[in-house]
């Protein structure tokens, strides 16, 4: 195997590339901790904060899925955020089809932001109860598109069909309540579409609905990403889900990145230990099929004071001594495919 190649600030900007329709570099989040005037007296002044994104480098190609993945509270919905501009950034830039968001005025993001939309993962949540189908889908219309009533009504009408909710008309006048939870999860589905954006998050997008409507959820969103030339963000903790969408994936741990590349090589030649401890949780449907790796120890550490080192190190099965001094570089062992690992050859044997 070649030798490999470190990349400076995890994955540089030498990596993307004129079809890149996101670049995130170097992007981190802190969450201040409040406490009292005592906390803070023995704190020195220092306040203590929550590194929710500690540091996170890699870009979204155009027309792609994009897949990041790993367990609740390793970071993920706030990357989503920090790329919609919803959150501002600690540190770090994220640039959305050449324009540093950073940058922007407010006026200039509220008009971008037709090109950039979410899908939130709880449809009940996200929907206000006071408002019927057609008054949630026509509010992003009549921001960015048009004000004209009947205009208005025919954009919605056609994106409910669009999304499977027909015959239209009978889903227009009804609140959120009214429907079924698969139901709910395709209307939000239409106000994230309505506006014809570039780009996608998809946070959790079929997490709340029934196993039986999953599959169905799956299929809706890759149509539609063909017929309106999407680019997906895709947040999910199941890797099972991830394989059969994503073009590329992202492994999260504590803020930071595990592993990184085309999905296939992330799958089969996985090199990280927590990817690997991932992807063994994953069901099999064979009653013969027996773990082959450990699952780690313990619990996640506390973002708001991580292990020094590799964050994983005090969970993984293969750590030594230089693990928990020297963080790992995400560094690149095969063509695409970039791993944050000291001993990440040791798992391609």
């Amino acid at each position: 195997m070649a030798e490999p190649k470190p990349i400076a600030n995890e994955i540089a900007a030498s990596v993307t590339g004129p079809d890149d329709l996101v670049q995130v570099e170097n992007l981190r989040k802190h969450f201040p901790v409040q406490s009292g005037f005592l906390a803070s007296l023995l704190n020195r002044g220092h306040i203590p904060a929550v590194k929710a994104v500690d540091g996170v480098s890699f870009t979204i190609r155009k027309g792609e899925v994009f897949g990041l993945a790993g367990e609740s509270g390793s970071g993920k919905s706030t990357v989503g955020r920090l790329i919609l501009g919803l959150l501002e950034p600690t540190e770090g830039r994220v640039v959305f089809d050449g324009t540093d968001l950073g940058s922007l005025s407010p006026e200039t993001m509220r008009r971008l932001r037709s090109r950039m939309q979410v899908i939130f993962q709880d449809p009940l949540a996200s929907l206000n109860p006071r408002m019927t189908i057609g008054e949630a889908i026509s509010h992003p219309v009549r921001i960015h598109i048009t004000n004209q009533p009947d205009e208005v009504r025919r954009v919605v009408i056609e994106i409910l069909n669009k999304v499977g909710l027909a015959p239209a008309e009978q889903f227009y006048d009804k609140y959120p309540h009214q429907i079924s939870g698969g139901q709910r999860q395709r209307v939000v589905i239409a106000r994230a579409l309505v506006t014809a954006p570039d780009l996608v998050v998809a946070d959790e997008p079929i997490a709340m609905a029934d196993v039986s409507v999953r599959a169905l959820l799956l299929d809706l969103m890759m149509r539609l990403k063909e017929e309106l030339n999407l680019t997906y963000l895709f947040i999910t903790h199941d890797l099972a889900t991830a394989k059969y969408v994503c073009d590329r994936i992202a492994i999260m741990y504590l803020g930071k990145m595990c592993e990184v590349g085309p999905l296939a090589d992330v799958y089969e030649y996985s090199c990280h230990p927590y990817t690997r401890a991932l992807l063994e949780a994953v069901p099999v449907p064979d009653p013969r099929h027996r773990r082959k790796e450990p699952m780690p120890a313990g619990e996640i550490p506390s973002a708001i004071n991580p292990p020094p080192g590799c964050h994983f190190h005090p969970r993984c099965p293969i750590a030594r001594e230089n693990c928990s001094v020297e963080e790992p570089a995400l560094r690149e062992l095969r063509p695409g495919h970039f791993v944050a690992c000291h001993y990440a050859e040791e798992l391609l044997k």
